[in-house]
């Protein structure tokens, strides 16, 4: 959901043609309407399809323009320091079915990628979950502990390929990376035709269900369905609450080409601020993608500085000789930190979602299309359970709900309060504020031009006020991660409504 960032598109927007898919036009009845045509969405439509269903992608922007487009990229199960924390809260039953879901998550990228001819630059890579910092190595060797009782073949190891030294490893073989828009491109192309349809430019609205038949309202019309997935990271029809049981992070990352060799290893840093590494391809020549410096959406007070960071490192640590892209990225964090994959609520089994990917869509979200796909055949999935969205494990949550509820809480008050209280006038080229114009609170941004844009700053979505991303010019949401452009259009949901445009003088 959303369209692309074109203010810093990252790598895989830039080495793809955008795509030309049709608008909805009138009203359509289908077996299944997927809402969000990303990793998750797509592979559970393709999938339905392949079973015999009439499917129907609906697309806000363009198809892999949202989250997937701005990914990392990586498939595979070393999410960091998961297993021991998994263990800990869910037992080794638990943890295995996260551990097994995600390699059955990789397979899948890689059988419909061969199936259907799909080149998407699949690669099988090492993993690695490492740390620069001695106080950590305790917590790797129970990482590897624990990744070993799952039955993962994991070893510790201080053997890199990295430019810079290691105090410890833990090192899984036969992982993989890949282009992602490149892979969800063919899906879309697989999925549209034959009573099938993938329609961008086309916002779902709001989705109700009806005994055995659902509604999905769209800017361009009606589309009833025996079922609806929304596979927009943060469903907008939240029944559920998935906005209180969630917080959204948004993170960063660069290509860079090297004077040297290329890290063939995809690297994940436990230490702070955490670090990402992988190689990929670009015009013939391999880059190095290096990521990091993550925080809570809307609540950075200058996130270019996210961005200078990044590339002070890179450059510290690499033979940087240019840097091609930059961009960043959004997921959402589950309070227990398993992602939420099955019915929007108790008692709507026909409406579906996917989310709380915790920054690891690619395995966890191809995991769930392939979960949701299941559900709607009628078919055992032996990892379902683990993930069921009407799951509560109050040992490893409550806390967690809490404080990032406070959280909200705070900056839905105190974001009111701080209103600044000079005038529009005042802001110079560049600068966006917060502002008091009259009996109205403004939302105003002055381009490098000297334009002027105003906007309510009220999100549409529940009501708290949007926060300035100066590095990719976007009011954002700080309580539940909606964003817009500086004219107030929405990019990313769950707010399906633009902001209102306000009227001041320039």
């Amino acid at each position: 959901m959303g369209s692309l960032q074109e203010t810093n598109p990252s790598l895989w927007v830039g080495t793809t043609e955008a795509t030309r898919f049709h608008e909805q036009h009138g009203d359509i009845d289908t077996d299944v309407v997927v809402v969000g045509a990303g990793i998750a969405g797509l592979t559970a439509a393709a999938l339905l399809k392949a079973d015999g269903r009439r499917v129907v992608v609906v697309e806000a922007g363009r198809v892999c323009s949202g989250v997937t487009a701005y990914t990392t990229a990586k498939l595979t199960v070393l999410h960091g320091l998961v297993f021991d924390d998994l263990v800990s809260a869910f037992g080794e039953e638990g943890a295995g079915k996260y551990a097994n879901a995600n390699l059955a998550g990789m397979a899948t990228v890689a059988d419909l990628a061969v199936r259907h001819g799909i080149d998407c630059d699949l690669e099988r890579r090492h993993a690695y979950t490492y740390t620069t910092d001695p106080a950590m190595v305790d917590k790797v060797t129970a990482e590897v502990a624990a990744a070993q009782r799952l039955g993962l073949v994991a070893e510790l190891t201080v053997d890199t390929d990295l430019p810079y030294p290691v105090e410890a490893a833990i090192r899984l073989d036969d992982q993989a990376q890949f282009h992602p828009r490149k892979f969800c491109i063919g899906l879309a192309a697989v999925i549209d035709g034959a009573g099938s349809a993938v329609f961008e430019r086309t916002r779902a609205l709001s989705v109700d269900e009806d005994g055995d038949r659902c509604t999905v309202e769209t800017d361009h019309g009606t589309i009833t369905a025996g079922h609806v997935i929304q596979a927009t990271h943060l469903p907008f029809s939240d029944t559920g609450g998935f906005f209180a049981r969630t917080h959204p992070m948004r993170s960063y990352a660069l290509s860079a080409r090297l004077d040297g060799p290329v890290p063939q290893g995809m690297y994940l840093s436990v230490d702070t601020p955490s670090r990402s590494v992988r190689s990929a391809r670009m015009d013939g020549e391999e880059v190095v993608i290096l990521g990091g410096e993550g925080h809570k959406v809307g609540q950075d007070p200058d996130t270019r500085e996210r961005y200078a960071a990044l590339e002070a490192w890179a450059r510290e640590e690499f033979p940087v000789r240019a840097i091609d892209y930059r961009w960043s990225a959004q997921d959402y964090v589950s309070a227990d930190h398993v992602p939420f994959v099955g019915p929007v609520s108790p008692g709507r089994d026909r409406v579906l979602v996917a989310t709380g990917f915790k920054k690891w869509g690619m395995s966890n979200g191809s995991a769930a299309g392939v979960m949701l796909a299941d559900r709607i055949a009628g078919r055992d999935n032996p990892f379902a359970d683990f993930f069921d969205t009407n799951r509560l494990n109050p040992r490893q949550s409550v806390k967690e709900l809490v404080k990032e509820n406070a959280n909200v809480v705070k900056r839905f008050i105190g974001d009111r309060l701080r209103t600044e209280t000079r005038s529009v006038a005042d802001l110079a080229p560049g600068e966006a504020a917060v502002l008091v114009e009259g009996a109205d609170r403004v939302a105003a941004y002055r381009d490098d031009a000297g334009t002027l844009h105003a906007v309510s700053p009220v999100c549409t979505h529940l009501g708290c006020t949007v926060t300035w991303n100066a590095a990719e010019t976007t009011w954002d949401c700080p309580c539940h991660g909606s964003r817009f452009t500086c004219d107030g259009a929405v990019i990313q949901g769950p707010a399906v409504k633009d902001l209102e445009p306000r009227e001041v003088g320039a």
